[in-house]
């Protein structure tokens, strides 16, 4: 059972804004703050490298605690300075060649189809994007009948920037397996605000942030690599960090996940998103993605009986994320409005999510993303100001 007072005593900023902006960067709670202060406050009297000393049981705990949050392994584990970076450390490592496919789906964020497209370009790959079903979520039976001998990745967003979907990665995981053909999972919208179990979904490699659900300082992410695939990913650049060098003209990757790290890091920012870790876990996981839905579906219930607003999300199984427009106004404009009355959200634009909006005749659209220590009242109160934009 979740203490809502509590949790909100532990962020004290609910008391000045209405932050529906979770999706962009979340509320950092106290403990989670506390800890990012406490190193910068060392690395000021002490030095970067002392600081950093001191810090080491919180640095292992990084692992420790998203291997307990991920069900995974330590060592498959790696902080990385962001999702996109994270993502980027697998994906560029992949051994594509001419002629391989790689499949991804409409609802592909922005900076990862962007890569896609930039290594197809270099290597000659061909980009195969899987159909949607009925509901806006990628069309699984329509993947599984796409995947040919020369398929050799499926990339795929959890759950994208611009709407409430949420992809079944899960059955998407068995498919893969099914064909041995590499998983690449972008959860940089889901971990934090849903239990995401990698024994569940079969994933091979995971990508997320810190500043999002999981409620940690900016600047920060993970990665999350399968110990067994490990091989078959050639890091794009390494370090002596991520490598040793062990002869003059010869050097050993790191082992596990580790080979995907630099030697120069954020300690601060890594020790704040262990902590912010540690926090949600002590709420539990199941706890918050119940919790999140619920308020996310009030929310949708209210925006849609509002004259001229119309409620935009996807899919089957819908997450704390609710986009919508409303008529005659435009979403930055709404935004805008919402902001001087120390409301906070996003819009999401057709750059971002071309493939997903622009089929859909969506040039942006107001993102409003709630999470656990948000309230009904908060929902109440942001109705009515949407109402009066």
């Amino acid at each position: 059972m979740i203490n809502i007072e509590k949790l909100r005593l532990d962020t004290p900023s609910c008391e000045t804004v209405l932050h529906f902006n979770n999706a962009g960067s979340s509320l950092m709670p106290t403990p989670v703050f506390d800890a990012l202060q406490r190193v910068l406050r060392d690395e000021n009297e002490l030095g970067g490298y002392e600081a950093e000393r001191r810090a080491q049981d919180d640095i292992h705990a990084f692992y420790t605690e998203f291997a307990g949050l991920l069900n995974a392994e330590p060592d498959e584990i790696a902080f990385v300075e962001n999702a996109t970076r994270a993502w980027d450390m697998a994906f560029y490592g992949l051994h594509l060649r001419p002629g391989d496919r790689v499949i991804t789906h409409g609802s592909e964020y922005a900076s990862n189809y962007l890569a896609l497209l930039q290594q197809s370009r270099r290597l000659g790959f061909e980009i195969d994007l899987v159909p949607s079903d009925a509901s806006g979520q990628i069309d699984t039976q329509a993947l599984d009948d796409m995947i040919g001998p020369r398929t050799k990745l499926i990339a795929i967003t959890h759950v994208p920037t611009q709407g409430g979907l949420v992809n079944p990665a899960a059955e998407v995981g068995k498919i893969a397996r099914k064909h041995d053909v590499l998983y690449l999972l972008d959860a940089c919208q889901s971990v934090g605000q849903m239990d995401v179990n990698i024994a569940e979904i079969g994933c091979d490699i995971l990508s997320g942030t810190g500043r999002k659900f999981l409620r940690g300082p900016r600047g920060t992410g993970f990665l999350y690599v399968r110990k067994s695939i490990l091989d078959q990913i050639d890091p794009p650049f390494i370090d002596l960090l991520s490598a040793k060098w062990t002869e003059a003209n010869s050097f050993e990757f790191a082992d596990g996940a580790k080979r995907f790290e630099n030697w120069e890091s954020y300690v601060a920012g890594r020790v704040g998103l262990m902590e912010a870790v540690r926090y949600a876990r002590n709420i539990g996981l199941a706890n918050i993605e119940a919790r999140v839905t619920e308020l996310a579906q009030d929310l949708r219930a209210a925006l849609s009986e509002i004259k001229g607003v119309s409620v935009h999300d996807l899919g089957r199984k819908k997450c704390g994320i609710v986009t919508f427009e409303k008529a005659g106004i435009a979403p930055k404009m709404i935004a805008d409005t919402l902001r001087a009355d120390r409301i906070n959200v996003s819009v999401s634009p057709v750059t971002a999510a071309r493939l997903d909006l622009e089929p859909r005749n969506l040039q942006a659209l107001t993102r409003a993303s709630v999470h656990y220590f948000n309230t009904h009242n908060e929902i109440d109160r942001f109705v009515h100001a949407v109402k009066q934009a």
